[in-house]
């Protein structure tokens, strides 16, 4: 038996296999996000254990026999949040979480003193640990001077876990200390942040062996002493539980956030659209990635500000998208990564008039989101010119999940915008959670990644509709001319 650990940003997931890798069971607890303050967000590492302890607690009580003989675990988790901890092992602070813009300013500082752009083949953005590091020595050194290690937050949950620090290359690619290329960590890019790798936790691939599970815990569930395998950041991990492996494929995710991603054979950078080119889970593969900071969570606000639910401002949009949306809006409520790079960009509705109606609204959202994903999907596939190579296999079809996939309406939208067949998976859980516990599998089997990462058959294929698409070429044109128009173009 396996199980996949996924700690999210609202939630912890954890899914149970069986010795044929088919679904057993599984179990979840919520997590709630802290804001102090205006682009600040935050958690409570230890509130990540408790939410593992509470959802493993519930699938002992349901399924304490198949637990029993668990024998690899596998972790996935939010990137780029920082976990500082001390000699104790123990927070030294709340995690500054992936959509924390507050290092802005740190960001502009560390691209002067080093070339992290260069060496990690990715540009400097609020989002990533390192410039959380530097906002943390000058705004809180006392926290600084104490660090012991700084942790990613599935690698916390791993060292309770375990007992190890570790982490594994797809995550360690969102700090801005690894070498993407190389798959190790850069001393000079360290320094530059007066740290070392005694600082940091040691590097494996994801379907490499970490650790052992600490024998109180497994005995609190009446375990074996499971391996715990290094796992993967939740995008590379998504993509594991998807098969989505090789060039040629590619998937798009629905969540909090939206992405993007292509798996490619070397690593291929793309600053000059604030491209993400990280190491995928496994040996001998990297990826390139398209990130737009609120997908589902644009929805979510809306729900919010007018006092709703998701589910019923969805439903009242016809079942059938005829038209495109009289209005615009720009899904930057929390910045934007791809293709901006502007941590200060904002959301903006624009073409109001007197007969805009709710459902213009959610269907503004639902497009803007779209055009955002259409401007990652250009990023990831246009020619560097730098380099004059084609970065990543043009996608023709992607895999789609998360929560926004299970709107009908939604999937028409996205497909029209970007003049791309959309692949369905059958009804499962193919997300980050099974991923992880794939990877595990690899670790404790040693099989190759591509005879237990296979794709889920596929239950329905959006096609583009032709009207759609026609319409949504010129709401693209002036989506693209409006962030130009409010913010400067902040890419560097």
């Amino acid at each position: 038996m396996y199980l996949g650990i996924d700690i999210g940003t609202s939630g912890v997931k954890i899914l149970l296999l069986d010795q044929s890798h088919k679904l057993v069971g599984s179990a979840s607890a919520p997590l709630m996000v802290t804001r102090p303050e205006i682009s600040w967000s935050e958690q409570d590492p230890d509130d990540w254990v408790s939410a593992i302890i509470q959802a493993m607690d519930e699938l002992y009580q349901r399924y304490p026999k198949q637990l029993a003989s668990v024998c690899g675990i596998g972790l996935s988790g939010q990137m780029h949040g920082a976990v500082l901890i001390g000699v104790d092992d123990k927070p030294l602070r709340p995690c500054i979480l992936w959509n924390d813009g507050r290092s802005e300013q740190q960001c502009t500082q560390l691209s002067q003193i080093a070339d992290f752009k260069g060496i990690t083949g990715n540009l400097v953005m609020p989002g990533f640990t390192a410039p959380k590091l530097r906002w943390v020595e000058q705004n809180e050194p006392e926290v600084f001077s104490k660090i012991h290690k700084v942790l990613l937050p599935k690698d916390y949950v791993r060292l309770w876990l375990t007992g190890t620090y570790g982490t594994d290359l797809s995550d360690a690619s969102g700090t801005l200390w690894l070498n993407v290329a190389q798959r190790d960590w850069s001393d000079t890019l360290l320094t530059a942040t007066h740290l070392s790798r005694q600082h940091m936790p040691a590097l494996f691939e994801g379907n490499a062996i970490t650790g052992q599970l600490r024998p109180e815990l497994a005995k609190r569930w009446h375990m074996s002493s499971a391996i715990v395998a290094g796992g993967g950041g939740d995008n590379a991990a998504s993509a594991c539980g998807m098969g989505v492996i090789a060039p040629g494929n590619g998937f798009i995710s629905l969540g909090t956030s939206g992405v993007v991603f292509a798996p490619t054979t070397t690593a291929q950078p793309n600053t000059q659209s604030a491209v993400h080119s990280f190491c995928h889970a496994f040996p001998d593969m990297w990826h390139t990635m398209g990130v737009t900071l609120c997908a589902a969570d644009s929805l979510s606000w809306l729900a919010n500000v007018t006092n709703t639910s998701v589910t019923t401002m969805v439903n009242t949009l016809p079942s059938i998208i005829e038209r495109a949306s009289d209005v615009q809006f720009l899904p930057y409520l929390s910045g934007e990564r791809t293709p901006h790079n502007d941590a200060n960009a904002r959301g903006a509705f624009v073409g109001l008039h007197r007969a805009t109606s709710s459902e213009d609204l959610v269907q503004a959202v639902m497009e803007g989101v779209a055009f955002a994903l259409t401007d990652c999907l250009s990023a990831i596939t246009k020619v560097n010119a730098q380099q004059d190579t084609q970065l990543a296999t043009e996608l023709n079809s992607a895999f789609v999940v998360g929560g926004g996939s299970s709107s009908s309406q939604w999937l028409d939208i996205i497909a029209a915008a970007m003049n791309i067949d959309l692949l369905v998976p059958e009804q499962g859980d193919y997300g980050a959670a099974l991923g992880a516990a794939r990877l595990a599998i690899c670790a404790v089997t040693g099989e190759h990644i591509s005879s237990i990462c296979l794709q889920p058959k596929v239950s329905k294929v959006i096609h583009p509709k032709p009207n759609l698409v026609e319409q949504y070429q010129r709401s693209y044109e002036k989506f693209s001319t409006i962030y130009p128009s409010l913010y400067s173009q902040r890419v560097s």
